[in-house]
């Protein structure tokens, strides 16, 4: 580290993008980066990159798409909002503007994350992706490698999130199956979908809400259910069910609470199982903290079910043709499929010292929340609480705290270096 830190100066080391072109097989630019490096320009990096900024603390983002946010504006549908209230949305430093709706829209929520880039000003190095981070033991630094360079630094920041990479599972006859199928990352409107029959795969709020979308679109939707599910009203008693769990976590346990929000949403939305949703045992926040399974927020999709604008299937068995086959037996004839079966972390296919932060299984932290944001050597996790905004907000700040320590602990040695005592 001292033969780093003397060489802080010296423009081979300099914080900067490599402009020259290095040939296949040729070894990287290296380049000393004397913050942390953060890898992800989504909602958590620049998060991270913020609060650290506050802190007086340079960083380096970089970002493997050529834009922030990549999966809002890439991969997510056009009717898209934020299903919780815009305060336990917002991130650090920066509330949502006050004439934005309770519950601010996909273009709304991008045109605040610009702006929140612009305000801290957040110059994420894009098209540049992390082919391998790893710690360097014998010299006290990490080595994060991309196709044209390797970056050098004292601290690593994974802010690639919990959506990193699409989920598609496999199913028998799949390749026999003569309509698109395609995963909700590419859908964005159900227009070219009128008038069809559309199997919805996976029951979040993502399939919930493209089959509501789809219904608007004149297309007629089905619904297919493998697992039980928590649906729950957005809103109860005037207040946004999120916020008034929140607030009765504050007087009781957590399982009064399941049972006051079970019971509300049973006298809101009546009995979810008669429509096929069969409710787990476990009430929706201890699930939550158990499996970080989150409960269905309804937005108008029982509705539809209920009146059988939507039908609800099981687990497909298989596909043929044009036909799907269930687990129950049924059959029937869909013109497309539309896989709402999420996303993964892609974290163990590029960092190679997890340092035992980051289970190898799955690419999580190991430990629960609060304590899966801290690991070795100078690693840190963001975005991977199963909290939302709300858990990024969180982490940020303390990953921010924590590394300024350091950083201003370090910034006293340098100055010796740089000026030694006469």
């Amino acid at each position: 580290m001292e033969e780093y830190a003397k060489r802080l100066h010296d423009p081979y080391f300099q914080t900067q993008k490599a402009t020259s072109t290095a040939s296949s097989g040729s070894m990287a630019n290296r380049v000393w980066v004397p913050g942390p490096v953060i890898v992800g320009a989504g909602p958590s990096g620049l998060a991270a990159a913020a609060c650290l900024k506050n802190q007086g603390v340079p960083v380096l983002i970089l970002e493997r798409s050529g834009c922030i946010a990549s999966l809002w504006q890439i991969k997510t549908y056009d009717r898209l909002c934020l299903h919780l209230p815009k305060q336990f949305c917002q991130l650090p430093l920066l509330p949502f503007p006050k004439d934005f709706p309770t519950y601010p829209t996909k273009q709304q929520f991008l045109a605040y994350l610009e702006g929140y880039a612009r305000k801290f000003d957040l110059k994420p190095v894009f098209d540049t992706v992390v082919v391998r981070a790893e710690y360097d033991g014998g010299c006290g630094v990490w080595r994060v490698k991309t196709k044209m360079v390797e970056y050098v630094c004292r601290w690593v920041i994974v802010a690639t999130g919990e959506n990193a990479e699409e989920v598609v599972p496999k199913i028998e006859g799949m390749n026999e199956f003569i309509g698109p199928i395609v995963h909700t990352s590419s859908y964005k409107s159900g227009e070219c979908f009128e008038n069809k029959e559309v199997l919805v795969v996976g029951c979040g709020n993502s399939g919930m809400e493209v089959c509501l979308d789809l219904c608007n679109y004149n297309a007629r939707p089905s619904l297919v259910v493998r697992d039980s599910l928590h649906v729950l009203p957005q809103e109860m008693l005037g207040r946004s069910t999120f916020g008034l769990s929140m607030w009765l976590l504050k007087w009781f346990p957590i399982r009064v609470v399941d049972r006051i929000l079970l019971l509300a949403s049973h006298f809101m939305i009546g009995d979810t199982d008669r429509l096929g949703l069969s409710r787990p045992k476990l009430g929706p926040l201890e699930l939550k903290g158990v499996s970080g399974k989150t409960p269905v927020l309804d937005v108008g999709t029982l509705a539809k079910i209920r009146n059988g604008d939507i039908k609800v299937y099981p687990g497909i068995k298989k596909l043929a043709c044009n036909t799907v086959e269930f687990v129950d037996g049924r059959m029937d004839k869909f013109d497309a499929i539309i896989l709402a079966t999420g996303y993964r972390s892609n974290v163990t296919t590029w960092l190679k010292d997890t340092n035992d932060l980051f289970s190898e299984k799955d690419g999580f932290p190991t430990k629960p929340f609060p304590e899966g944001w801290k690991g070795e050597c100078g690693l840190y996790a963001i975005g991977f609480t199963k909290r939302g905004l709300l858990g990024t907000s969180i982490d940020a700040a303390r990953i921010a705290e924590d590394i300024a320590r350091e950083w201003t602990t370090d910034t006293k040695h340098l100055k010796s270096l740089r000026h030694p005592p006469l």
